[in-house]
């Protein structure tokens, strides 16, 4: 779930380079609206000021990446939409070259974030939404990590506790959408030590995951209508009124 890089290479700096149609200052900067063709193919209309690609503008990679948005002294800053190759999507903050701030990350297969990034990373409180099945990440993450208090939300039910690294750990709940909660806590499984440690370093086993011991469910509230029950006929109004009067009748 990693963010794909900007890996088609550093925009390149183009002062005097390259060709250029577009406005100058008296000193022959590039300064104002222009267009510009750079030596390694890439290219790029916008704002200058002092030959430095600063405020609005769009910069096309020659490998069909694309960024719309703003520029501060030849760096995306401020707010803009990086377009990759693979169809993924970042629109949102920039500071210095990096996402950082609010944005929201559209993946090649569908997921998305919504939330805070630093320094290109996932970092702060975030939504993770998987597309094949709908279920929801809502909560902490630390360098693109989920980690911290979180919702994981599916079909019909939720988890609601603390993850770390990826995985829920320590005390939570499950609620299920019937009206009833499962609590208990995620246990991490104790490290197995090796006899002896090899010469060499083996690669490293996967991290074991945690495993779920339930400890108390709540009990199935059902919900009825509140009826009012319609009273008995000795309850009813007037009632004692008639019988006197067939009393004084017969009298």
């Amino acid at each position: 779930m990693s963010e794909q890089s900007d890996e088609e290479g550093e925009e390149e700096a183009e002062p005097y380079l390259g060709e250029y149609d577009g406005d100058r200052n008296n000193e022959g900067e590039r300064h104002g609206h222009g267009k510009a063709v750079l030596p390694n193919g890439d290219k790029y209309e916008g704002e200058y000021e002092h030959n430095l690609r600063n405020g609005q503008g769009t910069y096309r990679f020659k490998s069909g990446v694309c960024y719309i948005g703003e520029y501060l002294q030849n760096k995306k800053h401020g707010q803009g939409t990086f377009y990759y190759p693979d169809g993924s999507k970042y629109e949102g903050s920039w500071v210095d070259d990096q996402k950082h701030g609010y944005g929201e990350y559209t993946y090649p297969n569908g997921d998305t974030y919504a939330g805070e990034w630093f320094k290109d990373n996932r970092h702060g409180q975030g939504t993770y939404t998987y597309k094949d099945t709908g279920s929801m990440y809502v909560g902490g993450w630390v360098n693109g990590i989920q980690e911290g208090e979180a919702e994981l939300i599916h079909l019909n039910h939720r988890y609601r506790g603390k993850f770390l690294k990826g995985n829920p750990v320590g005390g939570g709940k499950y609620i299920f959408d019937i009206g009833c909660e499962q609590h208990g806590e995620y246990i991490l499984p104790e490290e197995v030590k090796g006899e002896e440690e090899d010469e060499e370093e083996e690669e490293s086993p996967l991290p074991a995951e945690p495993t779920w011991k339930a400890k108390e469910i709540t009990k199935l509230i059902l919900w009825a209508p509140n009826e009012e029950k319609a009273p008995a006929p000795s309850e009813a109004p007037n009632a004692g009124t008639a019988s006197l009067e067939e009393e004084e009748e017969a009298e």
